[in-house]
């Protein structure tokens, strides 16, 4: 299971291709067009001529919550990208996700993936329920003792934490800009205390009181990954180049790597609203 404990140095595992390592985009979500935001940032990756990217949808569409195909292309990757939200996935496919991390290779999740799969209580995976947490140090669940958020016709207004403002994530990355999504409320229990927070947000128009809360950071998890989370990922937010720089270096970090950034990149995803029935 995703539990365990088994470590491996971090670094351990050499790239696939030395001069251009493998990033896999994992992607099922029901509301912010990951399946359409996460091809066009892996084609930048693919022209600046550093990377090979390989995109991974739900199927039939981002609703089909019980098949993403061609997961066994982790098995050979050096970098997942996770973008995804409540999904129950097959074992056969489970299994590539779980070998993948258990690996201590880097991981990468954009913010419904705090909330990955939905197994109903009692299943053989629900555990797996908590994948986030164990993965990315992010809240369980939905809600509860997990996360929530401060309501649709909310934003989100973005500062560079002080402390981290050398970090090689926030290269480039203004100290301080707005985004259309909402802010998702993380505290008081996430992220860990271990892991390095780079970016926070303060809810403009909130549905309710509201706090600052974390909307990045960087972390260790129990398989020495390299670890980076960010709560941004509404298909506006893709379209500042903040958010895409951002990305952009978030990729690099998580394989100790430094590229230089090719300029604004054209991603313009509309936001289509909740095609679901189970919630925000």
């Amino acid at each position: 299971m995703i539990l365990s404990r088994r470590l491996l140095l971090a670094g351990a595992l050499p790239l696939h291709a030395a001069s251009k390592p493998r990033v896999v985009f994992v992607c099922g979500d029901h509301e912010y067009s990951g399946e359409s935001t996460m091809p066009l940032v892996a084609s930048a990756l693919d022209r600046s001529g550093a990377f090979r990217c390989t995109v991974l949808s739900a199927k039939p569409d981002q609703n089909a919550e019980e098949n993403i195909p061609g997961l066994e292309a982790l098995d050979k990757a050096d970098l997942a990208v996770f973008f995804l939200r409540w999904r129950r996935l097959p074992e056969r496919q489970l299994r590539h996700i779980e070998k993948y991390v258990n690996s201590g290779r880097p991981v990468f999740g954009f913010r419904t993936s705090s909330h990955s799969f939905n197994y109903p209580r009692g299943h053989r995976f629900e555990e797996w329920n908590r994948f986030a947490t164990h993965v990315f140090g992010a809240p369980p669940g939905w809600g509860g003792d997990g996360h929530s958020h401060y309501g649709h016709k909310s934003s989100t207004d973005v500062a560079i934490i002080p402390d981290a403002a050398r970090h090689p994530i926030l290269r480039g990355v203004p100290e301080k800009f707005h985004v259309p999504s909402w802010l998702y409320r993380v505290l008081p229990k996430w992220p860990p205390p271990t892991a390095e927070q780079l970016l926070m947000g303060t809810s403009v128009n909130p549905n309710k009181p509201a706090e600052p809360n974390p909307v990045a950071w960087t972390w260790k998890n129990s398989h020495a990954a390299r670890v980076f989370f960010t709560t941004l990922g509404h298909p506006g937010d893709f379209a500042l180049e903040p958010v895409q720089r951002l990305t952009w270096n978030a990729v690099h970090w998580c394989l100790q790597l430094r590229g230089k950034w090719p300029g604004p990149l054209d991603i313009q995803v509309p936001y289509r609203g909740i095609v679901s029935t189970k919630g925000a």
